[in-house]
């Protein structure tokens, strides 16, 4: 590294710079290329602005700081818990996932704007102390402001709610507590359990591998019933689940809680028989001409395990082999139309999930310790509040479906030159950048009043 001497002219004035330590590169035309570490204080994470506006606006990082454990001696804490959440938060969001990245990320300008604080953020030992300090009595107390974040999110009643429950797997890789080798996924994982309504995150609760995937969700399913009533007494509740959750004392406990469900139940022969015919005549039809069809069938069924009969509807596909599914519900209506309007429709459960674990590292459990891992995964809970606060702030433009990813790469992970004084913090975002509109309209959403 030599030092690159530069001329600029400024009318009749020529102004001479010399950048010491500079790196040169092979040169463009007749001009030198040479880059410095000498451009001040600038950011790739511009966007913690807007994340900050929306953590003030709903005060999530001071209510679940309230939540959280902390045994620090108060009178010599350096960084106060609110703060480290926030820290904690707005890296998620970013994509930082590791502790490990706060050692660097705790000098970066905008993210200490974003959580209200001028000078060095904390460091990873510090974030980790406070993550080994979380218990079962923190994981209740964020579970209950998540779901007062569901109500508050709500101006008046709904009419009805459909909540959907699944459960997915975990790999790991260590030798973290409670994990065990599930047959299923062929790997060592946890079985962590879900349920969400829309898009909203209710429940994010981690489970060892070695039980039924509906373990705890008939209590579960319970305590949210009976949360959702206390507050809109006469909503309709629709529990939702594929065929892990088809369990007798769910069903018999929905019919008797007034509670409607549609669940997948898992064929067997006794189903396969009661659909032989159309299956039959379908197939001799699609076979010889190498058609794809379906067609939908419904009747009464008794398990062996049931004290009465329930309504099934069963989808009666041919896809080059016999392919036919079944689901168990109370509702009524036409066949088609709840499998494929109610039912499916739990796909879009399953994309929040994958938003949770590849998006927002909800599969980071790589602490030995068991509370840790249910912390991290509520962290990413909460990390996903603050995101669908941003894709709200974009409505009615081309994010407003947008993956997490997406919303990151565009709104959050935005070059800025920062300038500092006693009298402002100026962030100067590039004249180039393509999502100029969309950023002027998140913040127009989100700044106070």
């Amino acid at each position: 590294m030599v030092p690159v001497v530069e001329t600029i002219t400024n009318g009749i004035t020529a102004v001479t710079k010399c950048y010491q330590n500079a790196i040169s590169f092979s040169s463009l035309d007749r001009r030198q290329i040479a880059a410095s570490f000498t451009g001040g204080e600038i950011t790739s994470n511009a966007g913690f602005l807007l994340l900050r506006e929306i953590i003030q606006k709903t005060g999530l990082a001071k209510k679940a700081s309230v939540c959280l454990n902390d045994n620090r001696r108060q009178a010599s804490v350096q960084h106060q818990t609110e703060t480290l959440l926030t820290q904690r938060l707005m890296a998620i969001c970013a994509g930082y996932e590791d502790l490990n990245d706060h050692d660097r990320l705790k000098l970066d300008k905008a993210l200490q704007v974003g959580c209200n604080q001028t000078d060095t953020l904390a460091s990873s030992p510090t974030l980790c102390r406070l993550e080994r300090q979380q218990n079962r009595s923190t994981m209740i107390l964020l579970h209950k402001l998540l779901l007062d974040q569901f109500f508050e999110s709500y101006s008046k009643p709904p009419k009805s709610l459909v909540l959907d429950f699944d459960a997915t797997d975990i790999p790991v890789h260590g030798e973290q507590e409670q994990r065990f080798f599930h047959g299923y996924y062929n790997h060592y994982c946890f079985l962590p359990l879900y349920v969400f309504c829309g898009r909203h995150l209710l429940v994010s609760y981690l489970r060892h591998s070695r039980q039924d995937a509906a373990k705890h969700a008939w209590a579960i399913l319970s305590l949210l019933v009976k949360a959702i009533r206390r507050r809109w007494p006469h909503v309709r509740i629709i529990f939702r689940g594929d065929s892990g959750f088809c369990r007798h004392r769910m069903l018999d406990w929905c019919d008797r809680h007034n509670v409607r469900y549609i669940v997948g139940i898992a064929r067997n022969s006794k189903l396969e028989e009661k659909i032989e015919g159309p299956m039959g005549l379908l197939e001799s039809i699609c076979k010889p001409a190498g058609l794809k069809d379906c067609l939908f069938r419904e009747f009464q069924y008794q398990a062996g395990s049931w004290k009465r009969s329930r309504h099934v509807i069963a989808k009666v596909e041919y896809i080059g082999k016999r392919n036919p599914r079944f689901v168990v519900t109370n509702l009524k209506g036409d066949a088609e139309r709840l499998y494929r309007r109610r039912y499916c429709a739990r796909g879009e459960m399953e994309n929040r999930i994958k938003d949770q674990q590849l998006d927002l590292f909800a599969d980071r459990t790589s602490s030995h310790h068991w509370w840790p891992n249910q912390w991290r995964l509520l962290l990413s809970g909460l990390a996903w509040v603050v995101m669908e606060k941003l894709r709200e702030s974009v409505k009615n433009t081309e994010l407003e479906h947008a993956r997490v990813m997406t919303l990151r790469e565009r709104l959050i992970r935005i070059a800025s030159v920062v300038i500092s004084n006693t009298r402002r913090i100026h962030f100067l975002l590039p004249e180039s950048c393509p999502d100029q509109t969309l950023f002027r309209t998140a913040a127009a959403k989100l700044k106070p009043g």
